[in-house]
């Protein structure tokens, strides 16, 4: 589904800075989910979530260490800023959808204990299929600390309202190159940004002309809308923003992601 064009220009209209915050090294391990976080459902349950962690369907190729529940946990500025968006997109039948949001830092660990181990290959058909995988540090797709695990990063695409139901991932079936054209790759219900969520490719970065003109505009739609509403874009990822005025920048968590019912 096309975003129409009058509504891609109005969302792409932002002058907001891109900026990245916070430069701390504190790591801060909490038994339940600390004051200041929320479950994203309960402050706006119409967001779609697409936990890929807690699944098999990502990089990895299994569930991530610290997703005990496929749900999206952010401070409550990001959720509600989240929320803000919605109802605006909810005015031409759109919707957020997201796919990580808080990432404990005990995840970002599993990370670079993966990418550590450069004979396990098992996902690169889909996920880097042009890249080397000792080049993930020098390249910027597996960092020691990441944004995510200070609660106010989100990984997120627009999908249409009236979206057909998405087909389950089937574990161990053939892996698809992440940058094929959108009628080709895993299949997805968000409208086409050009690559696959977690598509570690050039063809991912913000500005690329390589793509099809309406993921090009469906792009800056979303980066325009999310800085409107204070984030800033990753310039190597398009679904990757991060809060700009972050109630945590120098603090990054590792409690557990869980459902809300196992916290009470």
């Amino acid at each position: 589904m096309r975003i129409p064009l009058a509504l891609a220009a109005a969302l792409a209209l932002s002058t907001a800075a891109l900026s990245t915050a916070g430069h701390a090294q504190d790591v801060v391990a909490e038994d339940t989910v600390p004051d200041g976080f929320v479950w994203l459902s309960d402050v706006d349950p119409t967001i779609e979530q697409d936990i890929r962690y807690y699944g098999d369907h990502n990089f990895l190729g299994r569930p991530v260490a610290g997703y005990e529940a496929p749900e999206c946990v952010l401070t409550r500025q990001a959720a509600e800023a989240l929320a803000a968006i919605q109802a605006e997109l909810a005015q031409s039948r759109l919707s957020l959808k997201v796919y990580d949001c808080y990432r404990p830092q005990r995840a970002v660990d599993d990370f670079i204990a993966w990418a550590e181990v450069a004979e396990d290959q098992a996902t690169k058909a889909e996920f880097y299929p042009r890249v080397d995988k000792a080049r993930f540090f020098e390249l910027g797709y597996v960092a020691r600390k990441s944004g995510h695990t200070r609660g106010s990063t989100v990984d997120v695409a627009i999908v249409p309202k009236d979206h057909a139901i998405q087909r389950p991932y089937i574990s161990g079936e053939a892996l698809v190159d992440c940058a094929l054209p959108a009628s080709q790759r895993f299949p997805d219900t968000s409208i086409d940004f050009g690559t696959g969520f977690d598509c570690m490719d050039e063809k991912s970065h913000h500005g690329r002309t390589d793509i099809p003109v309406v993921a090009q505009m469906n792009r800056l739609a979303l980066k325009g809308i999310m800085e409107r509403r204070g984030f800033a874009a990753y310039s190597e990822e398009w679904w990757h923003y991060t809060l700009k005025d972050e109630p945590f920048p120098d603090t990054y968590f590792d409690f557990a992601v869980v459902a809300p019912q196992m916290a009470k």
